[in-house]
């Protein structure tokens, strides 16, 4: 089996961490020569010639699964036939930029891709947007799509397009299991909710660590269950929600090799299943716990074996979560409108 996979903004720091990473776990998993990967790589014209050394440096690697390389500044041409799609480039936050700054500068962007999609993409492709503002971004793109026309009178579903809350997700599994001492993999349950901003809420309401709730090791670790509270909502919160600025004022750059990594976390879940373990990804809402019909917000999900990706629904939420989903979701409310009076919509 060949399976096509596109990225954009491919001469980009996360796209140069992700593919690499990308054909080894291809190579590694691939049952002898039975699964190999094309990729497709897209960036803008200005920048489109430096591919060429992204495309050089993949070859010298050798991977056993890597057929093919097509390098592009044409959308047409990087999503046709395509199995997936992780839409990583995007216009980049300036200084003196808010949010409905960078949803301007890329509405355009995620219109061209998601038209580009809706023709040619498979009909049962996955779509990862990871490029800023992510969900609402997903959210034009999924648009357009169904407005293409495609010769074969198929329609890419709006279901197919998921925007990124892996990252968050992860770096909400760093911090618990920093403060309990407890391994990553012990720990289930946790959620990201709502927007990949500094309104999305991580909620350890339902986490579970070793199978015992999480706030019961907290209130142990922590020294009572006040003490225990009042970590979440001071220091843990505000770091992973935090934590994308923290890691730029450090770095002096964007979250790189996090964020591919993150990106390969999901496209493997959302692909292989989750075997009932919750993963955070921001999906179409269908009305689950108040989120209006539409909207791109995260979720706990889990992904059946064929791939089925689906909310975890049955939740009882107290209202300090309700209030703090309820915040966030507001946020891409105001993202969805600002996008229709942008006439992205």
């Amino acid at each position: 089996m060949t399976r096509t996979l596109a990225v954009t903004g491919a001469a980009g720091s996360i796209a140069y961490s992700l593919l690499f990473r990308l054909a080894a776990e291809a190579s590694r998993s691939a049952p002898g020569d039975s699964e190999r990967i094309r990729l497709r790589l897209l960036e803008v014209p200005a920048v489109v010639d430096r591919l060429e050394g992204v495309r050089m440096e993949l070859e010298d690697c050798a991977f056993p699964a890597l057929e093919a390389i097509v390098c592009t500044a044409d959308p047409e041409e990087a999503f046709a036939g395509v199995d997936a799609a992780l839409l990583v480039g995007s216009a980049p936050r300036r200084p003196g930029m808010d949010r409905a700054d960078l949803l301007e500068a890329n509405g355009a962007i995620f219109a061209e891709q998601g038209r580009a999609l809706g023709t040619g993409a498979h009909p049962d492709a996955r779509v990862v947007v990871v490029g800023n503002p992510a969900n609402t971004n997903a959210l034009i793109a999924a648009e357009h799509a169904q407005r293409a026309p495609r010769a074969d009178g198929e329609v890419l579903s709006a279901d197919r397009f998921t925007a990124l809350t892996r990252l968050d997700h992860n770096r909400a599994l760093a911090q618990l299991a920093a403060r309990t001492g407890a391994p990553v993999k012990s720990i289930e349950r946790l959620a990201i909710w709502g927007n990949h901003s500094n309104t999305q809420f991580p909620d350890l309401g339902s986490a579970a660590i070793a199978g015992e709730p999480a706030m019961q090791v907290l209130a142990r670790v922590c020294g009572g269950p006040d003490a225990a509270e009042a970590w979440v909502a001071g220091d843990f919160i505000p770091t992973v929600t935090g934590r994308g600025g923290a890691v730029i004022e450090v770095r002096g750059a964007s979250s790189a090799a996090s964020a591919a990594s993150a990106t390969l976390d999901h496209l493997r879940d959302w692909t292989h299943g989750t075997r009932g373990r919750w993963a955070s990804m921001a999906v179409r809402s269908h009305g689950e716990y108040g989120v209006p019909a539409g909207l791109i917000s995260s979720f706990p999900c889990v992904v059946d074996a064929d791939g089925s990706a689906r909310v975890v629904e049955g939740l009882e939420l107290t209202a300090e979560q309700r209030s703090r989903i309820d915040a966030s979701v507001a946020e891409l409310e105001e993202e969805r409108a600002a996008a229709e009076r942008l006439g992205f919509l």
